[in-house]
């Protein structure tokens, strides 16, 4: 696990988003949860707790990684090490080599890593801030240890450099395209890709989402996708269905940016069921956005620096583009997805990056199977939460049976003890 870190607490960060300010930089960059290896004394003090990753040589790990930070994309890599890049978000791909790959917010990677160093030393891993100014942005790199089991030393020395591309995005989107989906994996088929082609799929329904830098609305900073900053109602939406609430929200999220002023409101996106969807998400703001939908694998099909036109299909991967669920689009770019609308519910279609989400860069996508039998979702749990116009359906919590699982797992606890020390007699 990687992300970005800051010590205030999430409260204190809404409060400086509510006050019109930008988050800043982030106090470090973590590794499964800690602080960095002192490889350098001057930038990182001692005494600071540091991932180490014990392996043995000749030996190939799996190794996954997901940036599961608040907004900045990291490059990872390992000294001197190859990643093989084997599947991304539940989906194998095309194995080939990288010294380091980008990860940006939300999204996730396997890498089969072969031990095939001599030890001298151990390795670092690192991971570091991308598309920023680095002579700044040193004191918050992520770093961590692989040490071979037969290990000479300690790492030392300059950690391996990441792309030297601050002011030329085009390698990062390059390595992007490199990703692709592995059409012959995964099952004993005679053709590949089976017979779902996306690329030959007739699409129903065409949404090209715009976000921009933010903005002020009613006096308020916010973000806004297509000109719209997302309210949440008080009552979750599903349930406004199911109950048939009305005045929840709107079924009328535009297929189009709006040229109007922006505005504040409960905009939803009217799906298809069983339809074909095509989404360009066009970011028009400074920094990387991602960009992740609930309840769904998208395909990855196409991304360009400009404005998306018509004529931009022609670029399209109608083949073997990457099914995910989390894609990047690059500062004054443009990337396509396509997504089979097969899953009923109301999903949430928004940025990864935490601090513009929080300000409203999100909608919702309702699936909703039109026959009178619907036997395409599951019903209501009875332990569902009810809010806002259907409080007063929420049922007492029952915390009997709470009660009686901490009973037990203390007995268990006790009785696992009691056979722990007892074990010992008969060797």
């Amino acid at each position: 696990m990687i992300g970005d870190w800051y010590t205030r607490n999430h409260t204190a960060l809404r409060k400086t988003l509510d006050a019109g300010k930008d988050l800043g930089m982030p106090d470090g960059v973590l590794i499964n949860g800690k602080g960095p290896y002192r490889y350098n004394d001057t930038l990182v003090p001692d005494g600071i707790d540091y991932e180490a990753i014990d392996v043995h040589p000749g030996r190939t790990y799996r190794i996954r990684v997901h940036n599961v930070g608040v907004s900045t994309s990291l490059n990872f890599r390992i000294q001197n090490h190859n990643l093989l890049l084997a599947e991304s978000e539940g989906s194998y791909t095309v194995q080939q080599n990288y010294t380091s790959l980008d990860i940006h917010v939300g999204q996730s990677y396997s890498f089969l890593v072969t031990m095939d160093q001599n030890a001298s030393t151990d390795y670092y891993i690192v991971a570091s801030a991308r598309f920023v100014n680095e002579s700044l942005w040193k004191r918050v790199t992520g770093v961590g240890i692989l040490h071979y089991t037969n290990s000479k030393g300690k790492a030392k020395g300059p950690l391996p450099e990441s792309p030297n591309d601050e002011f030329d995005k085009t390698f990062s989107m390059n390595q992007a395209r490199s990703i692709r989906w592995n059409v012959s994996a995964s099952g004993a088929r005679p053709n590949p890709q089976g017979s779902f082609r996306y690329g030959s799929i007739n699409v129903t329904d065409i949404y090209v989402l715009k976000n921009k830098p933010p903005v002020t609305i009613n006096g308020k900073r916010r973000t806004t996708l297509s000109g719209i900053s997302f309210v949440n109602p008080s009552t979750p939406i599903r349930l406004a269905d199911q109950y048939k609430v009305k005045g929840v929200y709107k079924l009328d999220f535009p297929t189009r940016p709006l040229t109007g002023a922006p505005r504040m409101e409960t905009s939803v996106i009217n799906g298809t069921f069983r339809g074909f969807m095509e989404v360009i998400l066009q970011n028009n703001d400074t920094k990387v956005q991602s960009y992740h939908m609930s309840g769904y694998a998208f395909f990855v099909v196409g991304m360009d620096y400009g404005e998306w036109t018509d004529n931009s299909r022609g670029t399209y991967n109608k083949w073997d583009g990457i099914a995910r669920s989390t894609t990047q689009v690059y500062p004054g770019a443009w990337t396509a997805i396509l997504i089979s609308l097969d899953n009923v519910g109301i999903w949430n279609l928004r940025t990864e990056n935490l601090d513009s989400w929080y300000l409203g860069q999100e909608t919702y996508v309702r699936v909703v199977n039109p026959e009178a039998t619907n036997k395409t979702e599951l019903p209501i749990p009875d332990n569902a939460l009810f809010c806002g116009a259907l409080s007063k359906l929420q049922k007492p919590e029952d915390i009997s049976s709470a009660t009686s699982i901490i009973g037990g797992s203390k007995l268990f606890f006790t009785l696992l003890m009691i056979v722990c020390a007892v074990i010992p007699i008969f060797h």
